[in-house]
């Protein structure tokens, strides 16, 4: 006779395992195109984050509640447990990093570099400068631990 006990549980852990394939190979590329250039805000950091959580929950479902016995959502420090890579802010700010160092072994010449390294020539708008590149650069950096290097 046939037991079933254990099998639709490794089915389940298959299909998670398939559905994250899917996440990394097909979405997140999809949304982190041209990721290095951005200067990210609070909001669209916050936007990101939120993003992965709902892929995430999605992806591994709601959990029982061995208390209650009630199904639950999960929380993001149990998303973050269940899906062992970085979150998708980290993998933003590494790429920006891997990105400028490209960048900074270019030549003085290559358009890439002036437009990372240069300023705006004419008159500036009122209100607050708007957040550049290199600033954001400068900020991952001392994240790091960087922060004296130039």
């Amino acid at each position: 006779m046939l037991s079933f006990g254990a099998e639709p549980f490794v089915l389940q852990v298959a299909i998670q395992k398939f559905k994250i394939m899917i996440y990394r190979t097909i979405i997140l590329p999809v949304v982190l195109y041209g990721c290095e250039t951005w200067s990210l805000t609070l909001q669209d950091k916050r936007k990101l984050r939120l993003m992965e959580n709902m892929v995430l929950r999605r992806i591994f479902g709601p959990r029982r509640d061995e208390v209650k016995g009630e199904w639950r959502r999960l929380h993001n420090e149990e998303l973050n447990d269940l899906y062992c890579s970085p979150n998708i802010v980290r993998v933003i700010k590494s790429r920006r990093m891997k990105w400028a160092g490209h960048v900074a072994c270019m030549g003085e010449e290559r358009g890439v570099y002036r437009v990372l390294v240069g300023k705006a020539e004419g008159k500036r708008p009122l209100g607050r400068p708007r957040r550049r590149c290199v600033y954001n650069i400068r900020m991952d950096l001392q994240e790091v631990g960087c922060g004296h290097m130039d």
